[in-house]
């Protein structure tokens, strides 16, 4: 038993001969390229692919359409406007939508 407990330190090398952790530089996220600006193609890609989504919100055409923050929150508004999307809760921080259906509930 003696015997045990003396191998089990020499066969590990540890202390200072043991290979020092190297650190990951990190993920880095590319820079996404939204426009900016409002062009006719956005425009009509707006008005034809929005109303059709279940959920609607800033972050879900920001990631889907590519447009900036406040190019889809005008044309959240614009929308709600038109009478094509319907708001489900209204919150200082987070805007939610669904599609108009033709029946009012």
């Amino acid at each position: 038993m003696a015997k045990a407990k003396a191998a089990a330190p020499t066969s590990s090398s540890g202390g200072k001969a043991a290979k020092k952790k190297k650190w990951s530089k990190g993920k880095v996220k590319d820079k996404a390229q939204h426009a900016v600006t409002l062009d006719k193609p956005t425009y009509d890609r707006i008005l034809k692919e929005t109303p059709a989504f279940r959920f609607i919100s800033q972050s879900i055409l920001i990631e889907r359409l590519k447009i900036n923050g406040s190019l889809a929150r005008i044309a959240i508004r614009h929308l709600e406007k038109e009478g094509l999307i319907r708001r489900i809760v209204h919150h200082h921080a987070q805007l939610i939508y669904t599609r108009s259906t033709t029946s009012s509930e």
